[in-house]
């Protein structure tokens, strides 16, 4: 599919995929890297679809302070903070800590654009 037909909630996805084991990102950097810089919250709305989907791993995109917004998107009580957990991730009140030290930037990781 070429990148011009694809919409914008496929472009998320698609940029969520590559974020690493043990990494986040925010809504608002993925908005960034597609070109929609004020569209954080479309992007937060894009995750919300992206829990039945296997290869999304959308417990790591987080808000722009760490916060796990979209936990209560997840099936459990802690979920989201489970699985961060069990990728090394520190989640204190609902918030990753070092979040500079987790955080990947798809502007600055990815090469090229999707």
């Amino acid at each position: 599919m070429k990148p011009e037909n694809k919409n914008f909630f496929q472009k998320v996805y698609e940029v969520a995929e590559h974020i690493p084991y043990g990494r986040v990102t925010s809504y608002g950097a993925i908005a960034k890297y597609l070109g929609a810089a004020r569209s954080a919250r479309m992007v937060g709305w894009a995750m919300n679809g992206a829990h039945g989907m296997e290869n999304i791993p959308a417990h790591r995109v987080v808000n722009k302070a760490g916060l796990l917004t979209g936990k209560h998107h997840f099936q459990g009580t802690n979920l989201m903070q489970q699985l961060l957990e069990s990728e090394g991730i520190v989640v204190i009140d609902y918030q990753i800590q070092d979040l500079e030290k987790h955080f990947w930037d798809p502007f600055k990781e990815l090469t090229g654009s999707i």
